[in-house]
């Protein structure tokens, strides 16, 4: 029987930018802090940005264990955390050095919305 990784091969995430984001083919995996293109990915997402921490903008919603990250998204019929401003989201961001990683979609298609936030000393280049 031939043995199979639990894992596949982890394809480290390439940084992008607006400007630069076209370079790189349909599929790959993408590390921005980039507000246009987080945008646009939430966008075509129908994600609204969203915490379940306690922030200055209000209380903690749901217990969550991220490392004081805090930031994530709201999606339709699946919005459990409480919704905050994009000017709050990107705060966080910031705050705690994170990128935002995704899989470029092919154009006219839409990806299955997954995403990560990563720190940003794991990305080369960024």
């Amino acid at each position: 029987m031939k043995e199979h990784a639990l894992l596949a091969d982890v394809t480290l995430p390439q940084h992008a930018n607006a400007a630069t984001v076209g370079d790189h083919p349909a599929g790959a995996i993408i590390a921005t802090d980039d507000p246009e293109l987080i945008r646009e990915w939430a966008n075509r997402h129908n994600a609204e940005p969203a915490t379940g921490e306690a922030t200055p903008s209000g209380p903690a919603t749901v217990d969550v264990h991220d490392n004081g990250a805090g930031i994530r998204f709201n999606f339709p019929a699946a919005s459990r955390f409480r919704p905050i401003s994009w000017e709050e989201w990107f705060g966080n961001l910031h705050q705690h050095q994170l990128l935002f990683v995704y899989e470029r979609d092919a154009p006219g298609t839409t990806s299955s919305g997954r995403y990560r936030l990563v720190p940003r000393s794991l990305v080369q280049g960024a």
